[in-house]
């Protein structure tokens, strides 16, 4: 196993069990609230999350295949498949995954990305609060920030700004661009198209990022 895959997995797996135990006794009428992610509520949610520990390479290019080359597809097929008609089933189906390491043909990053994107997907729509480890948060933001949008990134969202994470002090972008300085978890969520309350982010490229993350 590479020196990468040692750093990524036992954070991918230390929040699929926070997760687990966040959700362990959440009320059967708050499994229907709608997500940060669009279109999904945080059942739904959780359902991919378990889906994406599953597949691997091979599954994962056989079902893209067949939708046709859709990732939305693709991935509305998963969520529909591992979706239990109790949630509290798709809470043990999480729990039993959290040892995987599969993955997609992609940038072990992208698992640090979901676990956090979608954690807080999950937690913020139902008022929880997450911790994260924020040196991996930012690896996670560095990644996002060098992906393009149509690829699940948000280079372009970002463009011309300059952020700075003030949990680990790591900035990217062009020295003397409009600044946009916040927790890292909070810019990599609007850097990933979620939106975040005004008053974490600050300086003047906040309103510019924050208009982008919509």
């Amino acid at each position: 196993m590479s020196r990468a895959a040692n750093d990524v997995w036992p954070v991918v797996h230390a929040e699929r069990r926070r997760l687990v135990a966040d959700l362990r006794d959440l009320p059967i009428a708050q499994w229907r609230t709608p997500s940060l992610c669009p279109g999904w509520d945080v059942h739904d949610v959780l359902a991919h999350l378990v889906d994406t520990a599953r597949t691997g390479r091979l599954m994962f290019v056989r079902e893209l295949v067949r939708a046709r080359f859709s990732f939305d597809r693709a991935n509305d097929v998963g969520v529909a498949r591992e979706r239990r008609a109790d949630p509290q089933d798709t809470v043990r189906a999480l729990d039993a995954v959290v040892p995987l390491t599969r993955t997609p043909p992609a940038n072990l990053a992208t698992r640090l990305v979901e676990a956090f994107v979608h954690g807080e997907d999950i937690r913020r729509s139902l008022g929880l609060v997450g911790t994260y480890p924020p040196d991996a948060v930012a690896d996670a933001l560095a990644y996002q920030l060098r992906t393009p949008v149509s690829f699940g990134g948000g280079r372009e969202r970002a463009a011309g700004l300059r952020l700075v994470d003030t949990a680990t002090g790591r900035a990217w972008g062009e020295a003397g661009a409009d600044a946009v300085e916040g927790a890292g978890i909070d810019l990599l969520l609007a850097v990933s198209g979620r939106p975040v309350p005004a008053e974490r982010l600050t300086g003047s490229g906040a309103a510019r990022l924050l208009d982008a993350a919509g």
